[in-house]
């Protein structure tokens, strides 16, 4: 068991923790198929997505039928690019669509 300074140490050092925004891939290894999309918070988003495919809550009903069929199993969550730190957030939103599009278009997502 941890005790209380190393819990609050390790909730300081969570807290301080940079969102790292790019892009991802969820790709099914069975079917071959391939989805691209772009995340403010790479580290977040691999949690999110995963936990809507398992609720059967997933926006995109094309993955989510291929999860059904496929099961967890056969997913994997890639990072295909991270922005570099000093990107403004003035443009980091821009860049992260021109960036989706352009590794859809790269994978034939």
């Amino acid at each position: 068991m941890i005790g209380k300074a190393q819990r609050r140490e390790a909730a300081r050092e969570f807290k301080e923790r940079k969102p790292s925004p790019g892009i991802y891939a969820i790709e099914c290894s069975t079917t071959g198929q391939r989805w691209i999309d772009a995340s403010l918070n790479l580290d977040a988003a691999e949690n999110g997505q995963f936990f809507q495919l398992r609720q059967c809550l997933h926006r995109n009903k094309e993955m989510q039928a291929t999860w059904n069929a496929e099961g967890e199993t056969a997913f994997r969550f890639a990072i295909v690019e991270r922005l570099p730190e000093e990107t403004s957030a003035l443009n980091r939103n821009d860049l992260l669509v021109e960036r989706k599009r352009f590794w859809a278009a790269q994978s034939k997502a």
